[in-house]
């Protein structure tokens, strides 16, 4: 059932935030996740790991139901939402809703073309929050926790576009944990950053999972080796290895989970050898 989960660590992991039991995902014919069964850990950060192209990013978009956006996307298995037990790729599942209690962070900064303040307030009026004083908190709480609050508390009015790069990723992040998530997702959230802000957005991923469990796609191994708890290893769509960040750090079970921390590839050459 667990695929290649061991029944010891499933059983050894905290209570799961989102139980994954056979998911995979088809782009119209083409599929591209194979039955992938693994938890994501409660108020813990799992990195999602392997090579280019092998449905890291498409796993993570099954989670918020982005696929939805475009037609010809199918689902089957599920994704347990555990909290109330809701599975997040049934068709009867409101998309909307999945989106508010699955915060998502994409590679490149996307502010909203308005206020610093209305960006992180999105999601709170989605959700029919109307009374100005909770929105407040809210706003203040979340960029607090994005570590944003005391450089922007007196500009909240000007247009996100005026911050920086790495400030601007840091509202997105605020805006995502705005409506309080139980998960939260992150793709790629430090490819485009300096290390000095990689370092910066690591600490608030840190943060953040002592309030929400954190999934993390990432091609940076060192990242996900300072500050995940658990390790997920995909090659071609298929979860090829599950386990603690010290485990497969150190002694990795698969060919494809040891070629891919260590750096290595295998390149056919044109002569074929």
């Amino acid at each position: 059932m667990h695929g290649t989960v061991t029944p010891e660590l499933w059983f050894q992991m905290p209570e799961p935030a989102i139980e994954i039991r056979g998911l995979s995902f088809w782009y119209g014919e083409k599929r591209v996740l194979h039955r992938i069964s693994m938890p994501v850990a409660k108020n813990k950060i799992t990195a999602l790991m392997g090579p280019s192209g092998c449905g890291k990013s498409t796993l993570l978009r099954c989670l918020n139901r982005m696929h939805d956006l475009y037609p010809g996307n199918r689902y089957a298995g599920e994704a347990i939402l555990k909290r109330d037990n809701i599975d997040i790729v049934a068709p009867e599942t409101d998309p909307i809703l999945i989106r508010l209690r699955t915060g998502m962070v994409f590679q490149k900064p996307n502010p909203f073309p308005k206020s610093i303040y209305e960006n992180v307030a999105a999601g709170l009026r989605i959700r029919g929050i109307k009374n100005k004083a909770v929105i407040d908190e809210h706003v203040e709480n979340a960029l607090r926790l994005a570590v944003l609050w005391d450089t922007v508390k007196d500009r909240l009015h000007e247009s996100a576009y005026r911050l920086s790069g790495g400030q601007q990723q840091r509202l997105c992040i605020a805006r995502a944990l705005a409506p309080e998530p139980e998960v939260f997702l992150l793709d790629e959230p430090t490819s485009a950053l300096d290390p000095l802000t990689t370092d910066e957005i690591a600490e608030v991923i840190l943060a953040l999972a002592e309030k929400t469990s954190v999934l993390i796609v990432t091609h940076d191994i060192s990242l996900a080796m300072g500050i995940a708890d658990y390790v997920a290893v995909l090659y071609m769509g298929v979860l090829v290895e599950f386990n603690t960040v010290d485990e497969i750090s150190t002694r990795p079970r698969t060919e494809h989970a040891l070629n891919f921390l260590t750096g290595r590839a295998r390149v056919r050459r044109k002569n074929g050898s």
